[in-house]
């Protein structure tokens, strides 16, 4: 559940910068983030970044505040090792003295970092895109007032077919049989969508969801509404062009897949899911997945009388909520934190020692 109470009055928007406002892409894990943060950067003017920030889900619960000196010189000395920090094309003691003397706040260090890299490549825009985000937008808009957030839904049945299929979310021991498994993955997606949902109608203004079978479906019509909103030419033509290729490919957890069939990354859960498994899902997570427009293929009678009613499900269905949510707050408000994992940071052993020089995004 969202904190209203640390929510604040912002300052009233000057439509002229928002053409200068920062982007934040975020979504479910699986929901076209990566897709639709290639396409923002493809349409020119956004600067070139293809990193890790995860300030407020990594390195403060790890290290500490940003407000306090010992722990910004912990979190900029580990953050300088990492793959996010290489891919910036930055000096290391240009930016690590930026970030010790200006940054006081999570958002501060994103806004010195991604000025930065705009600064160095002569942009005025940057977006970052980060699916876990839709998890601290609050904390997000409260420390950059002027963010635009672009959270991108997708349907939750792909998304459970897709997470388990990478071990992308691991249920609790006891759910990890093939049904309640799937089920307890869609409960993780309703729990990320309705957390940035509930966060969006805090500042309804900064706030857009796009459906990922949209942007498939109908790409034109898609990013033209999106980019009245963050008031920015996205010219379908220019991100075609300009992305040579990248867009064809793809990032899909069946992609080992594409020399034996075709893929179809829009209701492959279709084919691939079990009736009994369609019925548990939509029976435990059915409602979200009406709310966020995706028509059911069970008729109501047969989801009352279905699995969600059954003492297992139903229990899950109350518990996977609560444990998510607890799981958050104790991370990000206790020293639970201090156990975070830093792995996905890619560290190398020793810190950078040479200027800056800029990195391709597919280098180490």
């Amino acid at each position: 559940m969202l904190r209203d109470k640390i929510f604040f009055s912002l300052p009233t928007p000057n439509p002229s910068q928002r053409k200068s406002s920062p982007v934040f892409v975020m979504g479910c894990h699986r929901s076209g983030t990566n897709l639709l943060y290639d396409m923002l950067l493809s349409s020119g003017g956004f600067a070139l970044y293809r990193g890790y920030l995860p300030i407020y889900k990594v390195l403060i619960p790890r290290f500490g505040p940003m407000s306090n000196r010992a722990s910004r010189q912990k979190i900029v000395s580990t953050w300088l090792r990492s793959k996010g920090f290489r891919r910036t094309g930055l000096a290391a003691d240009q930016l690590s003295a930026r970030i010790l003397s200006e940054c006081q706040t999570g958002g501060d260090f994103i806004r010195v970092v991604m000025d930065s890299v705009a600064e160095e490549q002569n942009v005025a825009r940057w977006a970052v895109y980060d699916p876990d985000n839709v998890l601290h937008c609050e904390r997000v808009k409260k420390d950059i007032p002027n963010a635009l957030f672009v959270h991108i839904i997708r349907d939750g049945r792909d998304i459970a077919l897709s997470l388990k299929k990478m071990g992308g979310f691991a249920p609790l021991p006891w759910d990890r049989a093939e049904t309640n498994s799937l089920v307890a993955t869609a409960l993780y997606w309703e729990w990320m969508v309705r957390r940035g949902r509930a966060a969006g109608r805090l500042f309804p203004a900064d706030y857009i969801e796009v459906r990922y079978e949209d942007l498939i479906t109908n790409p034109r019509e898609t990013l033209s509404r999106l980019g009245r909103f963050i008031d920015h030419d996205l010219d379908y033509d220019q991100i075609q062009r300009a992305a040579l290729g990248r867009l064809s490919e793809t990032n899909s957890s069946f992609r080992e897949e594409g020399r034996k069939e075709e893929i179809h990354p829009l209701g492959r859960w279709k084919e691939r899911l079990s009736a009994a498994s369609v019925a548990a899902i939509e029976s435990t997570v059915g409602d979200c997945l009406e709310e966020n427009g995706y028509q059911l293929s069970l008729p109501a009678t047969e989801r009352r009388a279905g699995p969600r009613f059954s003492p297992r499900l139903s229990m899950m269905r109350s518990m996977y909520p609560a444990f998510l949510g607890s799981k958050l707050w104790l991370k990000l408000h206790t020293p639970v934190g201090r156990f975070a994992n830093i792995s996905a940071l890619e560290l190398a052993e020793d810190p950078p020692t040479l200027p800056g020089r800029p990195v391709s995004e597919k280098s180490s």
